[in-house]
């Protein structure tokens, strides 16, 4: 597969000039270590993976980083975090070099407490999810945005099957001291099936027989290595009455078809699970955009009690919000804009911007507002107005 350039690569190269080391985090196999490499050709590589390496780094790190030539790429540095005080060492002995160090990481929350401790003021944090599909076209409901998945479509499924049980077997195992993988393997087919729910942890417990606790653990498991999105409610209440809850969705569409059973487009288009699976698509690819334009992820839903209900809501800068509904349908009708106009008529605080995004193309539906001022924009359109 020619390599494809990510919408991220001009802020981690300003990063690199302005800070001795730089940090990529993200799930596994979301094109890291591709993605440093492409960038910072001359950094020489290592590995943190292979049983060897990680006990000569436990036995003795500081000869192993003093044999280290920087510019450097320490991949999946998860695995020894201890290294990052050895890191700071050697940034202190130069520090006005910068950068010296590319590490790597697929645990987003232990590699921060790593950071505050160790190098606080010396490094600068960014996340890599698979491709967008404003990066590539290639990037589809069906296949979501995986690298090896893009390269060898046809070769989806069992690429998913074998990241499933190797997530199982290492991540997990590394964040947390589950034994019972099979039950944890059921946990992650159950929370699939409620992508785009409001989350119920009750719910989910009860046909495990796992206490919530349990439930929140795993669920903060699957967030802290990049699997889920978690969007949390909208905090104005527009004069309502709110819903508290977070909204559950995956990062990756083609894992969630995975985790489904779907393995066609056909499938896809017959299965009531279409709208979810879309919504979560809009949901990531949002985030997606947000944090390759070094900005904080910043999306919420609303919904009150009277169940009203408006997909995402994104904040814009000035008192600006824009109101997003996902639609999965091709065909486009005013009616699906009716939430959009409800909330903004409650509003009296922000300058809103309310957009319906679905699942065709242009030619699908050319019109491209209605008198309410929504505008339809097609599912490709959708990174113009978040990057606005």
């Amino acid at each position: 597969m020619k390599y494809i350039p990510r919408l991220i690569e001009a802020e981690l190269k300003k990063a690199s000039k302005n800070f001795a080391a730089v940090i990529l985090t993200g799930p596994r196999r979301a094109g890291k270590t591709t993605l440093l490499g492409k960038l910072f050709p001359k950094a020489e590589y290592y590995l943190l993976e292979d049983p060897d390496v990680i006990s000569r780094l436990r036995t003795d790190p500081r000869s192993f980083l003093e044999d280290v030539r920087c510019p450097a790429i320490l991949d999946e540095i998860q695995n020894v975090p201890e290294l990052l005080g050895y890191v700071r060492t050697r940034i202190d002995r130069s520090p006005e070099k910068k950068g010296q160090w590319f590490l790597t990481g697929s645990q987003e929350a232990p590699l921060m407490r790593g950071v505050t401790e160790s190098l606080a003021g010396r490094a600068a944090m960014f996340s890599l999810l698979p491709f967008s599909q404003q990066e590539t076209p290639k990037v589809t409901l069906l296949r979501g945005g995986f690298p090896e998945v893009l390269v060898r479509p046809s070769a989806g499924s069992i690429w998913f099957r074998s990241y499933v049980q190797t997530y199982l077997e290492r991540d997990v195992r590394s964040v947390s001291s589950i034994r019972d993988l099979a039950t944890f393997h059921r946990f992650l087919s159950l929370v699939v099936s409620r992508c785009g729910q409001i989350l119920n942890r009750t719910d989910l417990a009860a046909p495990l027989g796992v206490s919530v606790p349990t439930i929140s653990e795993w669920l903060s498991i699957l967030e802290i290595t990049g699997q889920i999105i978690l969007v949390a409610p909208f905090f104005e209440n527009f004069g309502k009455r709110l819903i508290k809850s977070p909204k559950l969705y995956f990062v990756d569409s083609g894992l969630v078809c995975h985790l489904l059973g779907i393995e066609s487009d056909k499938m896809l288009n017959h299965s009531p699970f279409l709208g979810p699976v879309f919504e979560g698509f809009v949901a990531s690819e949002i985030i997606k955009r947000q944090i390759a334009s070094g900005r904080p992820r910043a999306l919420y839903y609303f919904r009150d009690q009277q169940g009203l209900e408006v997909d995402f809501i994104v904040p814009s800068g000035n008192q600006r919000l824009l109101f997003i509904e996902a639609k999965a349908s091709r065909t486009v009708v005013p009616g699906m804009a009716e939430p959009l106009e409800r909330l903004a008529r409650a509003n009296t605080r922000y300058k809103i911007a309310k957009y319906l995004i679905y699942r065709g193309s242009r030619e699908n539906f050319p019109t491209t507002a209605f008198k309410s001022g929504v505008k339809a924009l097609p599912i490709s359109e959708l990174g113009s107005i978040i990057g606005a």
